[in-house]
């Protein structure tokens, strides 16, 4: 091959928003860091993994990791996942995707509409969708389309309102107005404007977890 390691890294890298920062590590250390432009936990190629990070954490239980991280560790707060890399079955280390944490002050999610830009509080969501290859916002008034990923929205949202019930929905909790029992150990969501959304057999642990029932 003859594209080096560290430049394969970097076009691996541009795949990735630029508010999302790229790490990988060994068993032992960091091996890579990429910043991005929002958030930089100031990792460097050597650093030592630190106990109770997600890079830890995924090489201990061997397997993704996905949470919110707070301020203690790296002086920032951010939400990350980790996920483990193997070569003949034999664990190597982890690959991480670091998300800034929403800015303090930041409370409404700006949707595109026909005629603009409309800024909506987020207690006002009621449900996000991804379908046709588009992120769309629901509220009782206005429906919107969002640049942001369904995952993007996963880790920037305030994790006491909203909670991923499905691959293609995140919905407000606050806006759930029933919840009915559904084939295979599954549920479905009547919301506060009338639309019934599925959880999936994937999210329906968590979700009672989530929910307490």
């Amino acid at each position: 091959m003859d594209i080096s390691f560290d430049s394969l890294l970097d076009v691996i890298g541009e795949l990735f928003s630029d508010e999302i920062s790229i790490a990988i590590t060994n068993k032992k250390e960091y091996i890579y860091f990429r910043p991005s432009k929002r958030i930089d936990l100031k990792i460097r190629p050597g650093d030592p993994i630190v106990e109770g990070t997600i890079a830890y954490k995924a090489l201990e239980k061997k397997q993704k990791v996905s949470e919110f991280m707070d301020r203690e560790l790296f002086g920032v707060p951010y939400h990350g996942m980790a996920v483990p890399y193997y070569e003949k079955e034999s664990l190597k280390g982890t690959v991480l995707a670091i998300y800034p944490a929403m800015t303090e002050g930041k409370s409404v999610v700006t949707v595109r509409t026909a005629d603009g830009w409309k800024p909506i509080p987020f207690e006002d969501v009621i449900y996000i969708e991804v379908k046709n290859r588009k992120t769309h916002v629901y509220t009782q008034e206005v429906t919107g389309t969002h640049k942001n990923t369904l995952q993007e929205f996963e880790y920037a949202l305030p994790r006491e309102l909203f909670v991923r019930c499905h691959r293609s929905f995140i919905v407000n909790v606050h806006q759930i107005k029933d919840i009915f029992p559904d084939s295979h150990s599954t549920f479905v969501l009547e919301l506060t404007n009338g639309a019934r959304i599925p959880v999936s057999q994937n999210y329906s642990s968590y979700f009672r977890k989530l929910l307490g029932f």
